[in-house]
């Protein structure tokens, strides 16, 4: 409880946190159904997620706005990820698995958290990682159309699938379509001229009471159907011990996008508001809820940006929200779940839909494409690769471009001569006679050490007697890269060139002696390399 500690030395705003805290319930109702949905999951899986896993991160989180949930991203994962183990959608033995799933989620949290691994997240760049949630969000809207279509698909790829539902639209069923698209047009109107109502809630509420009033359900709309009423209890998944083995490559998938996301959000707010944000405990806390939602049948749950930032509009600088509306759904599914019953799909799925649109970031893409088109075509390849060849491939994908992004930029470091400016003060300048002063500017390694070597060589092949390594940006150097240091040094001696360091720090020096350059001659500044150089000359 580092929030409420903090949150204790200033006074609370209560009316606002109760206010964010009804907020907060509002919309994880409907939000909460519709990706248990996506997921393949009941929908009281999604509403079991925002009691005992909310709660349990509200208590144990360092972040005072950060919200834990299911979310868009994660629902899609969960129902790729599944059925790929090969289990049907809705089944049991997919339900046990989806529990297993947050368990397993959880001891990778915990594992992060433990070794101190939540740099890995890093790796999911920007471009990546823009592109990776827009292939989710392609995926899930998908999937909704049918919906609110009120149609069926029977293609299991993506673009046999959006082929089958474009030719249905002819066959789409009329009062479905009307239910679906009256809820988008009301969720967006309200959120531009109301945003301080929950518009979702409200939205489903009218479109259930339309359906209810006018008997649609008897006339093809779907709804949602019986929800089990009563508290979530404890129960531990059944399932094999290569199923167990078999969900691993999914939690790290699903763990990675979270720590990407969550953390970023959760850093924003926390430099926002002026407090310190704790990662190690955010990674606990993740780890912690996750045991909970596996072992209180919910979904596995990871950050909502959206919801965060609704929070925060709504003026909540605690997580007294959470709390607040695990409550109101505790009462809710404990008292009041026979009203679920009958919400109609169509108004869930345009719900949610409304929801994952804006994960489509076209402002970043337009962005990306503007200042980088490397990085615009490796956000693009993970959109296709989502829907095309599933999360996990793309989430791997992903990885390895960000990999090779890494090691392609490593491999072409900033390098310069340097000559005597001002005050005898050596800057950037073209090479020139026979005193040369090189600066490497980054870590000296196995990706970047064949330039290392080549440039080197190339300015003692145009003259140069005297080469001057200026080593002050140089922070590391591997065995590799130590390699080609020997190797330089030896051939410039061969070729009668004297090879100096100049300006190397106090660790620098003791890892190239680690090394065995012991015979690398040092210099504290460039000057003194030059003095040396003009003694030499004139010796």
């Amino acid at each position: 409880m580092t929030w409420f500690a903090a949150g204790m030395r200033g006074p609370l705003r209560w009316p606002q946190e109760i206010t964010a805290g009804v907020t907060l319930a509002a919309l994880a109702i409907p939000l909460n159904i519709g990706y248990a949905q996506i997921a393949g999951l009941p929908p009281v899986a999604g509403l079991y997620a925002a009691i005992v896993p909310m709660l349990m991160f509200a208590l144990l989180c360092s972040s005072r706005q950060l919200v834990a949930s299911p979310d868009a991203p994660i629902a899609a994962l969960i129902a790729s990820l599944l059925v790929a183990i090969a289990a049907r959608p809705g089944s049991p033995q997919y339900v046990e698995l989806a529990y297993a799933q947050a368990l397993v989620c959880a001891v990778v949290f915990l594992l992060f958290y433990a070794f101190k691994l939540g740099f890995l997240a890093n790796f999911l760049s920007e471009p990546v990682l823009v592109g990776f949630i827009a292939g989710l969000a392609v995926e899930i809207l998908t999937s909704q159309a049918e919906k609110i279509l009120g149609i069926h698909t029977t293609a299991e790829r993506f673009f046999p699938e959006l082929w089958e539902i474009i030719t249905q639209i002819p066959r789409a069923h009329p009062w479905s379509v009307v239910i679906g698209v009256a809820t988008m047009l009301a969720v967006v109107a309200l959120r531009r001229l109301a945003p301080a109502l929950p518009g979702p809630l409200i939205a489903l509420v009218a479109a259930t009471a339309v359906v209810a009033w006018a008997g649609l359900d008897t006339q093809g709309v779907s709804v949602l159907g019986h929800v089990p009423s009563g508290l979530p209890v404890p129960h531990w998944p059944s399932i094999t011990l290569g199923q167990w083995a078999a969900l691993i490559p999914g939690a790290i998938a699903i763990c990675a996008v979270t720590l990407a996301d969550g953390l970023l959000t959760a850093r924003r707010y926390a430099e926002q508001h002026h407090y310190r944000l704790d990662a190690d405990t955010e990674l606990r806390a993740f780890g912690l809820a996750n045991i909970a939602a596996g072992l209180t049948q919910s979904m596995t749950i990871g950050s909502s940006a959206s919801r965060t930032a609704a929070m925060d509009a709504a003026g909540s600088r605690s997580q007294i929200p959470s709390a607040l509306c695990a409550i109101v759904v505790a009462v809710l599914v404990g008292l009041f779940s026979g009203v679920l019953a009958y919400l109609p799909n169509t108004a869930l799925a345009a719900i949610v839909a409304v929801a994952v649109v804006r994960l489509i970031d076209v402002r970043k893409l337009a962005g990306l494409w503007r200042l980088r088109r490397s990085e615009f075509w490796i956000a693009v390849v993970c959109l296709l690769g989502v829907p095309v060849l599933g999360s996990l491939t793309a989430v791997i994908i992903a990885f390895l471009l960000s990999a090779v992004d890494v090691v392609r930029r490593a491999s072409r470091p900033s390098t310069a001569t340097l000559a005597p400016g001002d005050h005898g003060r050596y800057i950037r300048g073209p090479a020139g006679g026979a005193l040369v002063v090189y600066r490497f500017e980054s870590q000296l390694f196995f990706a970047n050490a064949g330039t290392f070597k080549s440039e080197i060589i190339h300015l003692a092949a145009q003259g140069a007697q005297w080469i001057v390594l200026d080593a002050e940006a140089i922070t590391d150097v591997d065995t590799t890269g130590a390699a080609a240091l020997r190797e330089t040094a030896d051939a410039l001696r061969e070729r009668g060139v004297t090879f100096v360091v100049s300006r190397a720090t106090t660790p620098l020096r003791h890892l190239l002696a680690h090394y065995g350059l012991t015979d690398l001659v040092h210099y504290d500044s460039n000057e003194a390399a030059a003095a040396a150089y003009q003694e030499e000359d004139h010796g």
